[in-house]
């Protein structure tokens, strides 16, 4: 999993701190997460449902809803209408990126701020809730009547203001115009925001929706597997709803590449190539999703996986003792140089040969085809629309190593 600092200012100027947590491979769907109150994206559960999300494969942004970066000088947080108004602008920043989330994920109050900023994200398909209340007043009953409250442990400013923003909300409204599917999730023995409060929710909204009970777990989901449990349900009830819908697709013709946009990040692509399908990306450092190998990472994939084909075609003809070959291959830009491209490839040879056996398989490795094509150079045509018929002879890069293993 990865973790990078996905800052952004707000319409009213203000910067907002937010993490992305990323899957170290190929990314299913793009989340918002809602902290609970006060709480903060780095809290313990907001850390870990939006971590435990991305081990499901769901690239999740979390966020400091405004007020809550001063909580240690005593601040209070801003109010429920300043943090529905954070997750919009958060996802506004998602969508500039080309990551607009497709699920949101709200914790306690912040699953309330979740159903209420929904209608106002067009790529949300779902929404999921993890003991959240359904009457926005509840926060109220914990605060207490005086103008300092406990808070998540800390002793916090509670201004007029902020209770005032709790009054008001048509949440029942809200659920029922909600036009997304939803996910409630909470537990039977939690102590503060009681199971009633799901049950409400969930009768206020129209299909599709379901109810799942955490069983013992506390509000906080202190204990891991407890999120573990939370995440990979959001992410097996969301996979119908927040992956992009599979499209029939005619695969290229026998011999044909072909790389189409996904509209998942700024540069995804999926690859068809013999009968696979791939995801091609650019690293995160540069602007993509880091989902796949670039398009360089490709064309040495194609090098390596030649040299090791020829490698074993020849051994084999010579009956020599290949246990296996692999080739790991790196391109580099030389400046200066000519020519600027360098791709370096390591040949590993495992079994029982001779240092002329040896020698002679690192000789063969560079008369393989790509090796040969890339060294040569190669014409390049480009066409509107559909290529050309692929040339007769599906097997002439077959022939091409054959060649290449004659002595």
């Amino acid at each position: 999993m990865l973790t990078e600092n996905f800052d952004f200012t707000a319409p009213d100027g203000r910067a907002v701190a937010a993490r992305l947590d990323r899957p170290a491979g190929q990314t299913r769907a793009h989340a918002l997460f809602a902290h609970c109150f006060a709480c903060g994206k780095d809290a313990l559960a907001s850390a870990r449902i939006s971590r435990a999300l991305a081990a499901e494969r769901i690239a999740t942004l979390r966020i400091d809803f405004a007020g809550v970066e001063a909580l240690r000088s005593r601040a209070a947080p801003e109010g429920f209408g300043a943090d529905v108004a954070d997750l919009v602008a958060a996802a506004a920043r998602m969508r500039d990126e080309g990551i607009a989330p497709r699920l949101l994920v709200g914790h306690s109050l912040g699953g309330a701020a979740a159903i209420a900023a929904a209608a106002q994200i067009p790529e949300v398909a779902a929404v999921a809730t993890i003991a959240a209340p359904f009457d926005v007043e509840h926060v109220m009953k914990l605060l207490g009547p005086g103008p300092e409250a406990h808070v998540g442990g800390r002793l916090v400013q509670i201004k007029p203001a902020f209770i005032e923003g709790l009054r008001g909300h048509d949440q029942a409204a809200r659920l029922k115009g909600l036009g997304r599917a939803l996910l409630v999730l909470h537990s039977p023995v939690d102590e503060v925001v009681s199971v009633d409060e799901a049950a409400e929710i969930f009768v206020a909204a129209r299909h599709p929706k379901s109810f799942v009970s955490l069983d013992r777990a506390d509000h906080m989901l202190s204990a891991e597997a407890d999120i573990a449990y939370a995440a990979a349900v959001i992410a097996a009830w969301a996979s119908r709803y927040v992956e992009a819908a599979a499209r029939p697709v005619e695969p290229p013709a026998d011999g044909v590449v072909r790389a189409e946009e996904t509209g998942a990040g700024k540069f995804q692509v999926r690859v068809h190539a013999g009968g696979a399908v791939l995801n091609a990306d650019e690293p995160v450092s540069v602007g993509g999703l880091g989902s796949g190998p670039t398009p360089y990472e490709l064309v040495g994939a194609g090098l390596a996986a030649c040299t090791a084909m020829t490698l074993r075609l020849y051994a084999g003809r010579k009956g020599w003792p290949l246990v296996r070959a692999s080739v790991e291959v790196r391109h580099e830009k030389r400046k200066g140089d000519t020519p600027a491209d360098l791709f370096e490839r390591a040949v590993c040879i495992e079994g029982e040969l001779d240092p002329a056996q040896r020698a002679r398989l690192l000789e063969i490795a560079d008369r393989c085809p790509v090796h040969r094509t890339l060294e040569g150079g190669a014409a390049i045509r480009t066409v509107e629309g559909a290529p050309g018929a692929p040339a007769p002879g599906e097997e002439e890069h077959f022939a091409e190593m054959e060649r290449a293993c004659e002595d």
